[in-house]
């Protein structure tokens, strides 16, 4: 058990890459083996996840599952070094349930399907690393192996959009997200090397040898005063705005409506339901973890910020026609809750967000998922010509309903948990933030209900005589994240125990809260 323990979170980097490996090396002819390999490879990466989730100890707490390997010595002293603890371990297991619905419901895609699938094995294993790396070099290298593939993935699998005047390519989405995130990572390479910069400064001459880009290091000499007030005041929002960039932070959120909208299915069920936790999670694990100081001063801005995001992106959805710009500016209003409940500094707020991002996650690709579906059969994501597709997509419908049930917090779903951990939180702290948060939620309401009246009943097209459900793979994919959804909102315990261990670690560093 302690071998496994100790190789667990390398296989979830090396599983999804080699697989990615090994389809560079497959004929194209052979569809149904390069197929059939992403899917053993998702299952295999899901099964792992699971077991890495269920063999942490939430009453030890603190980091498991350690190994590290030295990749470069003196002077830099960088070592491949890995680690979860109760804020990252849900974060593995929400990963690896999304690559294997994205593999699933990728099942059909064309052209060139090995190519697909070699960039979304290489952009899942980019996802894993950051979440269980443990040194800001690493962290940084994985960050960027899961924002670059998303380019070619978009410009070559994509979709175009055009409602009359109203035209957004794919190449132009591919293009604007990948330049926003890229000026974001900018960002947050400076104030990586920022702080090493310091922690070499405060080890003093000839001591640089003993520097390196370890958490654990950095947070040690953090605590002995390496990074001083005006040091975590400056540079605290070089990774608030970068990582918020990729977490959709208002005003630097216009890349991911856009992108989500052009992306292939699995894709977008990725980018909303795993990518963007990515951000979260870096200002969570670098900024609060490494510059408390900071992060405590700049919080009143990050969450003014996430209530605009709560607003805005309810507001945008309440007026999209495409289905997909609806679930696009619906993720950027929930990311929203999300950045409130990290901003809060309070068990229940963190504790929720994190929860948030889990539900989102699973949430969001479930909507991508039956958009795809609903797309692949009609040709049409435009609302206002979908209309009674319950008499043809009854399970279809329902699976967009139990995520749109979801979205706007009905009890018995997971989004109800994380809402009302997150707006306790917030009510503790800023409660007229969170007097506008609950407005987002109800706003969130109006347009999901009405979503739901216009495109799936009421009067049926006779264009849509022909319909049917989707098929046995993808419905069972959209199936399992409805059970989940439903799992956590009816037991959300064995989250929160794992959840809570971390977030209590996390907030002791913060005293005066």
């Amino acid at each position: 058990m302690a071998d496994f323990k100790s190789i667990a979170l390398l296989l979830t980097i090396l599983l999804p890459a080699g697989a990615g490996t090994l389809l560079v090396f497959m004929p194209r002819g052979q569809t149904m083996a390069i197929k059939s390999l992403a899917a053993l490879a998702g299952a295999l990466t899901l099964a792992l996840t699971i077991v890495i989730f269920a063999m942490y100890d939430y009453g030890e707490g603190g980091y498991q599952f350690v190994n590290a390997w030295r990749w470069l010595d003196d002077p830099m002293n960088i070592d491949f070094s890995l680690g979860i603890d109760g804020i990252s371990a849900p974060m593995v297991l929400l990963t690896g349930i999304v690559m294997f619905a994205g593999v699933l419901v990728s099942w059909n895609v064309a052209p060139r399907s090995k190519d697909f699938f070699v960039l979304f094995m290489f952009l899942v294993a980019g996802v894993f690393g950051v979440f269980v790396v443990r040194d800001l070099f690493f962290l940084f290298f994985f960050y960027e192996l899961a924002v670059l593939p998303m380019f070619p993935l978009i410009g070559i699998w994509g979709s175009s959009t055009d409602f009359g005047n109203f035209l957004r390519t794919k190449e132009y989405g591919a293009m604007k997200l990948t330049l926003y995130l890229v000026a974001g990572s900018v960002l947050v390479w400076i104030g990586i090397i920022a702080l090493y910069v310091a922690a070499s400064d405060f080890l003093g001459d000839g001591a640089t040898a003993q520097a390196g880009f370890s958490l654990e290091l950095l947070e040690t000499l953090g605590q002995e005063g390496a990074f001083s007030r005006n040091f975590q005041l400056l540079f605290f929002p070089f990774f608030m705005v970068g990582f918020g960039v990729l977490a959709g932070l208002w005003p630097f959120h216009t890349w991911s409506p856009d992108g989500h909208v052009a992306a292939p299915t699995a894709v977008s069920m990725v980018h909303a339901g795993v990518l963007m936790k990515l951000g979260a999670y870096g200002i969570i694990r670098v900024g609060m973890t490494l510059l408390p100081e900071g992060a405590e001063a700049w919080m009143p801005v990050l969450i003014g910020l996430g209530t605009v995001n709560v607003i805005y992106g309810a507001i945008s959805a309440l007026s999209q026609k495409d289905l997909k710009y609806v679930v696009g500016y619906s993720s950027v209003s929930h990311m929203g809750l999300v950045l409130m409940g990290i901003a809060t500094l309070h068990p229940l707020g963190l504790g929720g967000a994190v929860l948030q991002m889990f539900s989102h996650g699973i949430m969001t690709a479930l909507f991508f998922a039956v958009v795809g579906i609903i797309y692949e059969k009609t040709h049409t994501r435009d609302i206002t010509v979908l209309g009674g597709l319950s008499k043809r997509m009854g399970l279809t419908v329902t699976f967009f309903a139990v995520a749109g049930l979801t979205s706007l917090g009905l009890p018995g779903l997971s989004g109800f948990v994380a809402e009302v951990l997150i707006f306790m939180g917030a009510f503790q702290e800023y409660w007229y933030l969170a007097v506008l948060g609950v407005v987002g939620a109800a706003i969130t309401a109006v347009y999901i209900l009405r979503l739901l009246a216009r495109a799936f009943f009421g009067p049926m097209d006779p264009r849509w005589e022909h319909l049917s459900d989707g098929g046995r793979i993808e419905m069972g994919a959209a199936a399992m994240l409805v059970f989940i959804l439903i799992f956590v909102g009816v037991w959300p315990l064995p989250l929160m125990d794992v959840i809570n261990s971390g977030v209590a670690e996390l907030l002791s560093r913060f005293p005066g809260v």
